[in-house]
């Protein structure tokens, strides 16, 4: 999503919307920087300022805001009769905040947040006063400026100051300018006037910092950590211009500001039309997320909002990343899993399922989200046995649901169905896709990641094209004797089983995983990866995705020890921070969440060069900064090599990823000119492993910018090994 994305309108008022609700929220929600002159500075205005200012800290992003001390004529005749200006405006400015005992709980939670926003950094204030030849007086421009991802902006200007009186009960227009449709320029002058006032050049303006008043809002109303998921609007306030209560009924709605794309549109239309069961088939990118919840507000006013909604996804992280999204459609969600911010979550749906079930006021629509181990145990399994309420599944990341171990859990009494993925296909596991097609229904969608890098039909693309490296590997010679010994052993530790198809026994499948180790960590990557990557040693936004295996080392590169093995990502941290004085971090596992979010940080800032990681591409991490991808590790799967080259081509929200670079380090046994003259049998062990290498490169290859040239390479890998009958004519065993 972006600000072009909105659905923006050329100017609100007050007494027709709600515009903190309307605009200003979803518009601060794609902000990167903003930018705000606020007229007279106090702690009501500080306040206001803080409604949706917490999803820009959630990216690390800038906000800066410019206020006027409200000074009084005896101030101003104070100044200019030689009392010291900026002590006389600092005494002004800290007689405009309020004591904390004095405010409401609504804005004692805004204020804490912006303090913790100016104690983080990423909050700014400066103040500004006119001064001109009759004196001084005061700076009350009220205007914003937005700055998207993609470096798209929106300016808005107007009666509307940040107070609880203009926001709130004044009839009030904001007039709105967006610089994708700017042809007078209204954005880039308001940008610059900013940016004048902010730097102290512009003519009859003084603009200063008062550190000490910053220190005073910190030290005032600092009280904790505050949840930056939440928007901070009133949930109890009088109504916009009408002067009644307003209370806010959680049923679900899409964004006012939000328009769906056509195929996003059609999706939904299909899965209306099949009773509201139904499968999203999407590539990353494509905003499966926001599908499935504008089809929840379909099903939702189908109903009367008479709904159950339980939204599962495979990991922590990604029902956070829902979250975000959830409480944008006016979901208040129950967050499921063991570190949830909810603590008390179990008593929270219980008391949720038995209020929906009593009719309780306010209580028709329910939304929990959990992981798959939350919702797979016993006790959120017997809370669900007690809706009695029409129910609704939404399963991210589907496939994993047609495992043995969970599928028993896709439940019958769930009347409507929803499953998004971007590979719904089961690798090798023609059973498991078979119930994940018959429980959910039949394609809704299917949206190709070609689609997505290219653009599908009128639309345009959702991720950015990229160029394919593939870097040769050859096994050393120690490397290939062991290879062939391994698939020899392997050879025998097979059965047939009662269908007939064969199947690696346990030690068989032991001996696999070895031989696959001894690909990943095959020693000549790490040479090739040095090669490949000096040219980038002073770039940033770089990726090296590892293999969690092994790598022999000699002695001379430990000092002290005879034989020593690191892990891969290990010795790849050493040549790229040691060696080459990159600055880089490793991200796995081993890292928290906080730590992960702090690396994350660092890496968009390009504090850090490089992220050197494993598995983190599988796990529906979103890096989006991330241009230059080298893949030393790969999988045989192809619905895991096409998530993470999908996760690869993202684009990033400053709009600086014009294309993405991968470097995919391709191991073959030997080398395909010395392949060819050998006689069959002595490469007959080696073919699998080369099979399974090219139709990976292959599919990588297929969609690339320089797919020509790479083709080339290919097919002179493809001739050597299989002949010009190539790999369409080998057929590798149906192993299980």
């Amino acid at each position: 999503m972006g600000l072009r994305d909105l659905n923006i309108q050329p100017e609100y008022r007050t007494n027709m919307c709600d515009i903190a609700k309307e605009f200003l929220v979803p518009v601060l929600s794609e902000a990167v920087t903003y930018d705000r002159a606020v007229g007279f500075f106090s702690s009501s205005a500080l306040a206001e300022v803080a409604k949706g200012i917490g999803r820009i800290a959630q990216r690390g992003g800038r906000i800066r805001l410019i206020a006027s001390p409200n000074l009084s004529d005896e101030d101003i005749k104070a100044i200019e009769s030689g009392y010291e200006r900026r002590e006389q405006i600092r005494k002004r400015l800290l007689n405009g905040l309020a004591d904390i005992d004095l405010l409401n709980i609504a804005d004692k939670n805004r204020l804490n947040m912006l303090a913790d926003l100016i104690a983080s950094g990423l909050l700014d204030i400066r103040i500004a006063f006119a001064e001109g030849k009759k004196g001084y007086g005061i700076y009350h421009e009220k205007v914003a400026i937005v700055t998207d991802g993609a470096g798209d902006k929106v300016a808005f200007s107007g009666s509307m100051n940040e107070s609880a009186t203009a926001m709130r009960e004044n009839v009030e227009t904001v007039d709105v300018f967006r610089s994708w449709d700017d042809p007078e320029c209204r954005v880039r002058m308001k940008d610059a006037a900013f940016e004048a006032i902010w730097e102290n050049r512009e003519v009859g303006v003084i603009s200063y910092d008062f550190p000490e008043v910053k220190d005073e809002i910190v030290k005032r109303y600092r009280t904790s950590k505050p949840d930056y998921n939440e928007d901070l609007i009133d949930t109890e306030e009088k109504g916009a211009g009408d002067g009644k209560p307003r209370t806010e009924e959680h049923y679900p709605e899409i964004p006012s500001a939000y328009t769906l794309r056509g195929y996003q549109d059609e999706a939904i239309k299909e899965w209306k039309s099949r009773d509201y069961r139904g499968i999203y088939d999407m590539a990353t990118g494509t905003g499966k997320t926001v599908t499935a919840l504008a089809s929840i507000v379909e099903l939702s006013k189908w109903l009367g909002n008479e709904l159950a909604v339980v939204i599962v996804c495979p990991y922590q992280h990604l029902v956070d990343q829902w979250v975000e999204d959830i409480e944008l459609f006016n979901i208040r969600p129950i967050i499921g899993y063991s570190t949830s911010p909810q603590p008390d979550w179990e008593k929270r749906l219980d008391r949720a399922i038995r209020n929906q079930k009593y009719g309780v006021s306010g209580s028709k629509f329910l939304c929990f989200v959990c992981t798959n181990g939350t919702y797979a145990t016993s006790r959120v399994q017997r809370l669900l046995d007690k809706i009695r309420k029409p129910k609704l599944l939404v399963v991210d990341e589907a496939h994993n649901f047609g495992a043995e171990y969970i599928r028993s859990l896709l439940r019958k009494d769930f009347e409507y169905r929803l499953a998004l993925s971007a590979t719904i296909e089961r690798y090798g596991d023609a059973e498991g896709t078979e119930a994940l097609f018959n429980y959910f229904g039949e394609r809704c969608i299917e949206y190709t990641l070609e689609e997505a890098i290219y653009g599908r039909g009128d639309e345009p693309p959702c991720l950015t094209p990229y160029r394919y490296h593939p870097v040769v590997v050859y096994l050393e010679d120690d490397e290939l004797e062991e290879y062939a010994s391994l698939s020899a052993e392997i050879a025998k530790a097979m059965k047939v089983g009662r269908d007939g198809k064969r199947r690696l026994t346990e030690h068989g499948k032991k001996l696999a995983l070895k031989r696959a180790r001894l690909v990943a960590a095959a020693r000549q990557k790490i040479v090739l990866l040095k090669h490949e990557i000096e040219p980038y040693v002073d770039d940033n936004y770089m990726l090296v995705y590892c293999g969690a295996t092994k790598v022999e080392i000699d002695a001379g590169d430990v000092q002290g020890v005879d034989e020593y093995e690191l892990r891969q990502i290990d010795l790849v941290t050493r040549l790229l921070g040691d060696v080459l004085n990159m600055k880089v971090r490793q991200f796995t596992s081993r890292e928290n969440s906080a730590e992960r979010e702090e690396i994350k940080e660092m890496f968009s800032n390009a504090a850090l060069q490089a992220l050197i990681a494993i598995k983190c591409l599988d796990e529906g991490v979103n890096i989006p900064m991330i241009k230059t991808a080298f893949i030393l590790a790969s999988t045989t799967n192809p619905r895991e090599y096409v998530q993470r080259r999908g996760r690869l081509l993202r684009k990033d929200k400053l709009g600086r990823k014009q294309r993405a670079e991968i470097y995919d380090f391709i191991t073959l046994p030997r080398d395909p000119a010395e392949a060819a003259v050998l006689p069959d049998e002595d490469t007959r062990g080696e073919k699998r492993l080369v099979y399974n290498e090219l139709v990976r490169a292959k599919e990588f290859a297929s969609l690339a910018e320089n797919r020509a040239l790479v083709m080339q390479t290919l097919d002179d890998i493809e001739e050597g090994f299989f002949g010009m009958a190539g790999i369409d004519a080998y057929q590798t065993e149906e192993v299980e």
